[in-house]
């Protein structure tokens, strides 16, 4: 049987609403995947933590507040400071598609804006996975 993929479903930052990122958490888990909700106001350090502790394949970081630029850079700053080079960061919410080409350049993943599928995000999360897996 092949393993679950495990992904993190965060709320970086003050950004106090949580309804979309609830949505992804039920659809991903909806295709078979583990997924762990932190809650809301979570620090990039928070969030890395989280994803050492409960070996994450993919660490999903929903963001509305504007803060990408700041938010997801530390993240991925973080990760490669913790050796976390095998975990997927994604994420979504409201991103400019100029932030968006910058954010994939530096690293992240595919980010996904409202009104995206949510088939879509399992889909890519499934493809990162089976392309590099992890022990």
């Amino acid at each position: 049987m092949d393993k679950k993929i495990r992904v993190i479903i965060a709320k970086a930052g003050l950004d106090g609403h949580d309804r979309g990122a609830k949505v992804i958490a039920a659809a991903l888990r909806d295709a078979g995947m583990e997924v762990i909700y932190t809650g809301l106001r979570q620090t990039p350090e928070m969030i890395v933590e989280a994803a050492i502790q409960e070996d994450v394949d993919v660490i999903g970081i929903s963001i509305l507040s504007g803060a990408h630029m700041t938010i997801l850079p530390k993240i991925l700053s973080l990760m490669k400071e913790k050796g976390l080079d095998d975990v997927l960061l994604t994420g979504g919410g409201i991103i400019p598609d100029e932030d968006i080409k910058e954010l994939k350049k530096m690293g992240v993943g595919e980010l996904f804006t409202p009104g995206a599928p949510t088939t879509a995000i399992a889909d890519f999360i499934k493809q990162w996975c089976s392309a590099h897996p992890r022990e």
